[in-house]
Formats: C-alpha cells, sequence, structure tokens
C-alpha cells in the first residue's frame, strides 16, 4: 500500500476560515471556524478542529496549504499599501500615456505619484529600442535613496520578449540602493506595457504586508506545533512557498474562488462544469475546465486598475449568506452587497441577533438547520419567498453571464452560503450540492499541485512550428519542476497560440502551461 500523504488546506475568507485534513483522496476531518480579525487565531482555531475530527497529531502531517485573502482586502480596503517608484524602461517611446493613467483617486494617492522615465526597452520581437541609459538608472537610485523609497516596480517596454532592459536595471539599482525592493514587471505580467506595469505597482505596493502575513502564518504554524513545509495558494490552482508570495502577493488574488473551485471539482467528480461558490460576502461563479478555473482572457480589473497578469475568469455578485435583506418600500427585496461577514453568528437573527440576512431567510424556509429556527419564525412566509425568489434571480442572472452556451450545463454548488438556493436553477441541467461542500475551498487549496508556463511571441514558419511548440512545451515542464513538481508527473495543461497580425512581421503570442504533484520528500 503506498505511503499515505496527510495534509492540511486551509481557505481564510471574510466570514469563515475552513480547515480540512485529506491523504490525498479522502477527506478525513474538516471545521469551519469564524474569521478572527487577527485572523491567525481562526487559523488555529480551525485546524486544530479539523485534526481534533480527524484525531490525529500535527506531528502526522506532511504539509500546509493555504489560501488567504489578505492582498485582495488590503487593495479593497485601500490599507497597509507601501508607496511605491515606478521606473518604466521606454523612452523615447511611451510618454503619451504616463503610469498611473486611469487609476482610481484613492488608490493612487495610497501608493504615491513617484514616476520615472528612462530610456530602454525592446522591440516586440526582443531587438533593442534604445539602450539602457544606465547614467540616469544611478540618478534615479540615488534619488530613491534620498526620498526614503524602498519598493520599485521596474517595467520595460516588450519585456516578456526580451527581459535584459528589467533585469541590467535592477541589477543597477541593487547596487545603488542595496535596500530597495523590486517587482520585476515581465514576471508577472502579459505584453501589454500599462497593464503590466499595474501589475507591478500593486505587487510593489503589497511587499512589505507580505512579509508581515508570512511571519504571522509562521508564528501560526508554530503556535499548533506543525513544523511541516508550508505553501500558500495561487489563483491559478497551484502553489508557492512563503519566499515566493513574499515577492509575488499579487498572485494570490482571487485564490479563494480558484480553490474553490478545485474543490468542486475534486467533491463532484466533474471536471468540466460551471462553479458557484457562495461565500459570507460574495457568491464567485466560474467555469471549470479540465479540473481547473477557466482563465481570463483579457485584461483584468483589479479595484479598479487594469492588469494582464493571470486570473481566474469569475463572476462576483453581491450574495453571500451574511448578506443583509431589506424589504423596500413597493415591497421588492434588496439583498447585499453589504453584509454582515464575519459577525454572522452575532448579527443575524437565528443567532440572537437584530439583523435579517440572507442566513435567516434560509434556515426559515427550510433549506438549512443552523441556529435557532424559532428565532425566525416571525418572518412571513411571503417575506421569505420574496427573499428566496430575489437570490435564485441573482443566481441565475450571474449563472447566464459566465456561460458561453445557451445549452444547460451541470452547476456545482460550493461554500458556507451554498445552502441559500434549492436544487433547481435556470440554465443549469442539474445542480450538484456535493457533500462537504461549505469546505470546497480548503479542500482545493489541500489538493493544489505546483505549475511552469512559458509566456512569449515566437515568429516561425510554419515548417518550424512543431519544433517551436515543442521547445515550449520542455521549458514549461522544466519549470514545474524548478518550482517543484516531482519528478515525471509534470505534464501539459494548456496550449495557446495568439497570432499578432498587427506586429510587422507576423508574431504569434504562446503560452504553455505544465501542472505536476508537489514533491514533498526532502523539506523541511
Amino acid at each position: 500500500m503506498a505511503d499515505v500523504v496527510l495534509r492540511v488546506g486551509v481557505d481564510v475568507g471574510g466570514t469563515n476560515t475552513d480547515a480540512v485534513v485529506v491523504d490525498g483522496a479522502r477527506v478525513l476531518g474538516a471545521h469551519k471556524s469564524p474569521t478572527t480579525p487577527d485572523v491567525t487565531t481562526g487559523i488555529v482555531r480551525a485546524v486544530s478542529a479539523a485534526l481534533a475530527v480527524a484525531q490525529l497529531a500535527p506531528q502526522s502531517l506532511q504539509a500546509v496549504m493555504i489560501g488567504t485573502t489578505h492582498f485582495t482586502n488590503a487593495l479593497i480596503e485601500r490599507r497597509r499599501l507601501a508607496p511605491v517608484a515606478i521606473v518604466r524602461l521606454a523612452l523615447p517611446a511611451t510618454t503619451s500615456v504616463l503610469p498611473h493613467a486611469d487609476w482610481p483617486e484613492d488608490l493612487k494617492a495610497a501608493v504615491g505619484d513617484h514616476t520615472y522615465l528612462v530610456a530602454g526597452g525592446h522591440e516586440y520581437d526582443g531587438r533593442v529600442l534604445m539602450p539602457l541609459d544606465e547614467a540616469e538608472i544611478v540618478k534615479v537610485a540615488h534619488d530613491l535613496r534620498r526620498r526614503g523609497l524602498t519598493q520599485v516596480a521596474l517595467a520595460g517596454v516588450f519585456a516578456p520578449v526580451n527581459p535584459e532592459a528589467e533585469l541590467r536595471a535592477s541589477e543597477i539599482l541593487r547596487h545603488e540602493h542595496p535596500d530597495v525592493q523590486i517587482t520585476l514587471s515581465h514576471r508577472l505580467g502579459g505584453i501589454g506595457l500599462l497593464e503590466r506595469e499595474n501589475a507591478a505597482i500593486l505587487n510593489a505596493a503589497l511587499m512589505p504586508e507580505a512579509v508581515r502575513v508570512t511571519v504571522a502564518l509562521e508564528g501560526a504554524m508554530r503556535t499548533l506545533g506543525l513544523a511541516v513545509p508550508m505553501f500558500i495558494s495561487q489563483n491559478d490552482g497551484t502553489l508557492m512557498t512563503p519566499g515566493e508570495i513574499g515577492q509575488y502577493p499579487v498572485l494570490t488574488f482571487a485564490s479563494g474562488p480558484t480553490n474553490s473551485m478545485r474543490g468542486a471539482a475534486f467533491l463532484s467528480g466533474l471536471q468540466d462544469a460551471l462553479v458557484v461558490d457562495i461565500g459570507g460576502t460574495t457568491s464567485d461563479a466560474g467555469v471549470l475546465a479540465g479540473g481547473f478555473p477557466r482563465q481570463a482572457g483579457m485584461a483584468v480589473r483589479l479595484a479598479g486598475v487594469r492588469t494582464n497578469f493571470r486570473m481566474p475568469d469569475l463572476l462576483a455578485i453581491g450574495l453571500g449568506g451574511g448578506s443583509l435583506v431589506r424589504e423596500q418600500a413597493d415591497g421588492r427585496i434588496r439583498i447585499g452587497p453589504d453584509s454582515v461577514g464575519y459577525e454572522l453568528t452575532k448579527e443575524a437573527l437565528a443567532f440572537g441577533g437584530d439583523t435579517l440576512t440572507t442566513t435567516d431567510v434560509a434556515v426559515a424556509a427550510g433549506l438549512a438547520d443552523i441556529g435557532e429556527r424559532s428565532r425566525v419564525a416571525h418572518l412571513s412566509a411571503a417575506l421569505v419567498q420574496r427573499a428566496l425568489d430575489e437570490m435564485r434571480r441573482l443566481l441565475e442572472a450571474a449563472i447566464d453571464r459566465v456561460k458561453t452556451s445557451a445549452e444547460p450545463v451541470p452547476v456545482v454548488l460550493v461554500g458556507g452560503g451554498a445552502i441559500l438556493v434549492g436544487d433547481e436553477l435556470a440554465g443549469a441541467s442539474r445542480v450538484v450540492r456535493p457533500e462537504l461542500a461549505g469546505c470546497a475551498n480548503a479542500i482545493g487549496a489541500s489538493i493544489a499541485q505546483v505549475s511552469g508556463e512559458f509566456d512569449s511571441i515566437l515568429t516561425y514558419t510554419e515548417s518550424g512550428r512543431s519544433a517551436a511548440l515543442e521547445q515550449a512545451r520542455q521549458t514549461a515542464l522544466q519549470r514545474a519542476e524548478r518550482a517543484g513538481a516531482a519528478p515525471g508527473t509534470a505534464s501539459i495543461y494548456s496550449i495557446e497560440e495568439v497570432p499578432m497580425a498587427y506586429m510587422p512581421g507576423g508574431g504569434t503570442r504562446v503560452r504553455v502551461k505544465a501542472v505536476g504533484d508537489l514533491a514533498l520528500e526532502g523539506r523541511a
């Protein structure tokens, strides 16, 4: 019999912190605990309870996987963001649209307006656009030191095709300003300069917070007595190490819904379906393709900022288990978008509070058996039905917007708020509500793999296409193994070819992604 590999998966949401113990194919224990203001306490409580259910000691575990909303919340709330200097390598080009174009004013104020334009960058095919002005980079470094700026977003035109300018500039900056922390745009985003630059700015603003979060998570591990490797969930369903999260915190954005979709595939056995993750504050709807979330194929707005780094293609609506329910003067029901969040067990009627929430409606309708039903017995049948109809309408509209065809598709409901609706939804061929659906997010974290990706613009003739694609495949597989995939387990998950006819001489953007099982042997 193969050795059992025991993992703990944790997902920290705005309302609940979920933890599960799995052995690869079986869920041995699960627990849902309210998220605490300091977050760490909630993790300790949830993991301790899940281990108790599984009747296991911490010493029996091999790894812990954590999904967190820390960085998404920091961005949305405009809190704990560091000031960022933007160094763009593109002169004499790109001066017509400067950094921070189309940014929300409050977010721009939170990161500051510290912009440096320097000669450098490359053409679309990797040729030098303009030699890097190294003397100007030295001046920039000295100015950063004088102004006390340590976070830098470095973005060169067409850097994903040829990163030499960014790499050389970062080398000079670090030499002249040893305290600087640099985000290289080519390691985050796609070809488009503005969106890639935006992603680098957001990442740089979050790097100091990433250090604080990592320390807190490691503190939770020590409190639990877990001397095992810890990994953080990324938004493509794969994992990163604590060191990597310190460098690329933006890659955790939307990791919660991604984990839920991966958990939905695991629990339902469906590799291709539509998944709706109903949490405490929002519902996220997305398409499951081959067991992974469908990725967004274009620029994605985060907190009002256009970016082009990888993100799952999700639709979020303001419906969750803690959403407020209001009866308007005309008799119509308004649900959300505000929510009691992690205060659900204090504020909701069913728990002795004085706020009418969607959970209270579900309890009154007999869809859920939590809290005390007697506390919602005074709700009229007409009010309850109108609220149920509105919840169903919101979900059906989301399903319709996410679907890629008019044909009914299987819909998997997961998340703690999956209790809010019944088993029939327009647009669904069937509604699947798996056992342990409330902990799908933590399960998705626990089964996450590691990935490697090739993303570049290639120019090839028809006769050379096969060789070029094969080289791209091998590069992706090698990068997956370098990221921590066990030898021989990595395989190609997706290949995308996008002709870029607008470029002189043509060219094709090729993206190849490989995924593999996490290698735990030899990790401390």
